[in-house]
């Protein structure tokens, strides 16, 4: 059985390099044209995709269309707000460079590539995590054991979130992968759901560092006192 897993293609809010998170912001033409070509790249692989997944938010939604249009398909689609992007609180909408300069490096890093560090009123990873996996448990790993071959387009972490369970990531060795967009990426599963074998297709750079509904719980996000009083800047 295949896994396919691919980050939505280039959103108005990456080009910008923005905090997006739940912000519902649509592909740049870049993005479109990167869905099309992970649908191309599928298509040469002659996979027979059963079922596919995505999140509620318009910029993974589109790019799953596109690539299904490209790879000349129509197939079953699950939404579920379990794959949302994590929530980035009071960072979304912020210019990344910018809230760097104001609150340090160091800071940003942790905010987004730490484990369990959460941005104010946001989500850590950790966070993420707690709503994708058991998702992904319940229903996508149901399927693959089924025999389905099963295609995945959602966000940079919660895909981050789900390669760490699959493939084991320590908690200190999840700051240093990076999901692109656009990308591919297949996991050969055995019917127990083990991962046999991993490809990336098209890879452009170095990895570094409706029909129904599965219910594992409730999606709502609701913001958490992470111990400070909003964004406080460098002294």
């Amino acid at each position: 059985m295949i896994l396919c897993l691919l980050r939505h293609g280039e959103s108005l809010w990456n080009q910008e390099n923005r905090f997006t998170g739940w912000v519902d912001v649509p592909l740049t033409e870049k993005g479109r044209q990167e869905a099309l070509r992970a649908g191309e790249l599928l298509k040469k692989e002659d996979i027979k995709f059963d079922v596919a997944y995505t999140s509620v938010l318009s910029r993974a939604i589109e790019t799953l269309d596109l690539c299904m249009k490209s790879m000349g398909v129509s197939l079953p689609v699950i939404k579920d707000a379990h794959l949302n992007e994590r929530h980035y609180g009071d960072l979304q909408g912020l210019n990344k460079a910018e809230t760097a300069r104001r609150y340090s490096d160091e800071q940003v890093r942790l905010w987004r590539r730490s484990y369990d560090v959460r941005p104010p009123n946001g989500e850590s990873l950790k966070d993420t995590q707690a709503r994708t996996v058991p998702f992904f448990e319940n229903c996508i790993l149901t399927d693959i054991k089924m025999g389905k071959n099963v295609l995945v387009v959602a966000h940079g972490n919660s895909l981050r979130s789900i390669v760490m369970y699959l493939e084991h990531i320590p908690e200190d060795k999840i700051p240093l992968l990076e999901i692109p967009t656009g990308v591919p990426i297949l996991y050969e599963m055995n019917d127990k759901g083990e991962v046999l074998n991993k490809k990336q297709l098209g890879q452009r750079r170095t990895t570094k560092r409706d029909q129904k509904s599965c219910n594992t719980g409730p999606v709502g996000f609701e913001p958490t006192d992470t111990g400070s009083e909003g964004l406080r800047p460098n002294p």
